[in-house]
C-alpha cells in the first residue's frame, strides 16, 4: 500500500507528515534508504485517532554521522512543524541485510535500543498491515517469523504491560486484550481496537473495563475513567495471564 493509495483512509495530518518525513529523508539519504514502511495503528482503519507513527526505515549502508545528525534535524524539525502528537515519530532505521534475519535488528540510530516485538512487526508487514511510503514490498525484506518467534515476542510485550500498568492503564487494559486474542488464536496480526470488540464480546464480566480502556483510547475518558483504570488494571491483568495460561512468564 503506497501513501497515494493509503489517502482515503490516513487523516490528513498523518498523511501530510508521512509525506514530508519521506522527502527530508530521501534528502538525508539518497539512493541509502531502501524502503520506508508505516506500520500500526495507522494502517488499521478502525483504530480512529492515531498518537504516534511507527515505522521501519530499511537502509543499504551503514549511516554516517552527518546523516545521523541530519536524520535527527528531520525528526526535530517534523515534531516542530506537526504539534502535538500526531509528530510522535516512533521509528526504527536498520540494514537491509539485518531486516532480512531473524534476529532483531540493530537501531542506526540508537543502538542501545531492541526491537522485542520484531517478529510482530514483521508478521504486520507481511500481512499488508503497513502502508509502503517508499521501497519494494515487504515480503522482499522481511522473512516471514515461527510461531516460536512470535510466542517470545508476546511474552516479552506481556513484561512490558506489567511493567508500566500503573503509567498506561487504558494501553495496557487494550494490550491485554490483543494479547489473550494472539494466545488464544495464533493470530497476532489484529489491531487493539479489533482485539478489545473481540474481549467485549467474550468476557461480559470486563465489559465495563475495556469500555473505560476504549473511551480513554479514542480521548474521550473522564478523569473518573482514568482513575478507576488505574485502580482496576492489576486485576485485569492477572485475569488476562490466568487465560493465557501462564502468569508465571510475565514476571
Amino acid at each position: 500500500m503506497s501513501v497515494r493509495d493509503a489517502d482515503v483512509q490516513l487523516p490528513e495530518d498523518i498523511r501530510e507528515i508521512c509525506q514530508a518525513l519521506l522527502a527530508g529523508l530521501k534528502a538525508a539519504l539518497g539512493d541509502k534508504l531502501y524502503g520506508l514502511y508505516v506500520y500500526g495503528a495507522a494502517a488499521f482503519p478502525e483504530s480512529g485517532p492515531t498518537g504516534d507513527i511507527d515505522f521501519h526505515a530499511v537502509l543499504t549502508e551503514p549511516l554516517t554521522d552527518d546523516e545521523r545528525s541530519a536524520i535527527r534535524k528531520l525528526h526535530a524539525t517534523l515534531a516542530a512543524e506537526f504539534p502535538p502528537l500526531r509528530a510522535e515519530l516512533d521509528g526504527y532505521y536498520i540494514l537491509l541485510e539485518d531486516a532480512r534475519r531473524a534476529s532483531p535488528p540493530v537501531h542506526q540510530l540508537r543502538p542501545d535500543i531492541t526491537d522485542d516485538s520484531w517478529a510482530l512487526h514483521r508478521a504486520h508487514m507481511r500481512a499488508g498491515r503497513c502502508i509502503i511510503l517508499d521501497g519494494p514490498a515487504p515480503t522482499e525484506a522481511f522473512p516471514p517469523p515461527t510461531w516460536a518467534e512470535l510466542e517470545e515476542a508476546l511474552w516479552s510485550e506481556l513484561r512490558y504491560v506489567q511493567a508500566h500498568l500503573d503509567d498506561y492503564p487504558d494501553y495496557c487494559i487494550l494490550n491485554l486484550c490483543r494479547l489473550m486474542y494472539s494466545f488464544e488464536t495464533r493470530d497476532v496480526v489484529v489491531s487493539k481496537v479489533a482485539a478489545a470488540q473481540w474481549a467485549h464480546a467474550r468476557f461480559p464480566q470486563w465489559r465495563e473495563h475495556i469500555e473505560a480502556a476504549r473511551r480513554s483510547y479514542a480521548r474521550q475518558a473522564t478523569p473518573q475513567d482514568r482513575q478507576w483504570m488505574k485502580s482496576e488494571v492489576r486485576r485485569f491483568f492477572d485475569f488476562a495471564c490466568e487465560r493465557i495460561g501462564g502468569g508465571g512468564r510475565a514476571g
